[in-house]
């Protein structure tokens, strides 16, 4: 069974940095890409940035220039490197590993609170 687990999270003010880190275990293949959703309040679960086994890495629209996506999914990890904190930020934030050949199955970890104060 997939098991992913996300540390880091925490408050900081705007303007400040944080990085999170994942972990994937309890599988015999590693994932073929790995990376990070958030939801804040009353909104939409959304993608963060997303990194392949290739090192190609995708990012939303509203992080990109602020947040760096990092690590290795054929490693089992992946890190978020979250640069010029902004309250609208504030959401918990999800790592997810993808695995598959032609059909994908995606896995969710608990989450991890990211609160960015004004």
């Amino acid at each position: 069974q997939v098991r992913l687990v996300e540390s880091g999270g925490g408050l900081v003010q705007a303007g400040g940095s944080l990085r999170l880190s994942c972990a994937s275990s309890g599988t015999f293949s590693s994932p073929k890409a790995m990376g990070w959703y958030r939801q804040a309040p009353g909104k939409l679960r959304d993608l963060v940035a997303r990194i392949d086994r290739c090192g190609f890495a995708n990012y939303g629209d509203s992080v990109k220039g602020r947040f760096t996506i990092s690590g290795d999914p054929a490693k089992n990890t992946v890190y978020l490197l979250m640069d010029n904190l902004k309250p609208e930020d504030t959401a918990v934030y999800y790592c997810t590993a993808e695995f598959g050949l032609s059909d994908t199955s995606l896995y969710w970890g608990q989450g991890t609170q990211v609160t960015v104060s004004s």
